[in-house]
């Protein structure tokens, strides 16, 4: 079983967007049954706010199911325990997770684009973030699988 939880700042707009889509492909790869996705925030700015409408529209807009009732969590230090990989969206994030990681979890940190994916909640652009982040997602899956 191959635990994943994809972090962002807020969790409202990227992070969210890689949970689903890598359940996605994960879905039509016929592994479903091999993996938790999961997504997590840095802040808890956004602390229980829903899923950006961005992203919720873009996800629709792919055909990829996802669960309108998900709100932001921030990761916990049980998390970085629970998880196996934890993917970070950009330096940023990278740079969060690896000063909270507990002792002996750091390894299960990384980008998952060797460039930052865009946060559509400054530049508004829905599409080329998902653009990236299917990309990331479906090169994270290859290499798993």
């Amino acid at each position: 079983m191959e635990k994943i939880v994809f972090v962002c700042l807020g969790n409202i707009c990227r992070s969210p967007m890689a949970e689903f889509v890598m359940k996605n492909l994960v879905l039509k790869s016929e592994h479903e049954s091999e993996f938790i996705i999961e997504s997590r925030a840095t802040s808890s700015w956004e602390h229980g706010n829903p899923i950006h409408r961005g992203t919720q529209e873009k996800l629709r807009e792919q055909g990829i199911d996802f669960d309108i009732h998900k709100s932001s969590q921030k990761i916990t230090s049980t998390d970085f325990y629970a998880f196996d990989k934890i993917i970070a969206m950009d330096e940023s994030n990278l740079k969060n997770l690896r000063e909270m990681a507990p002792d002996g979890t750091a390894h299960k940190i990384e980008m998952l684009l060797d460039n930052d994916v865009p946060d559509p909640w400054f530049t508004g652009d829905f599409q080329e973030t998902y653009q990236l982040v299917n990309a990331g997602c479906q090169k994270l899956l290859d290499k798993i699988v």
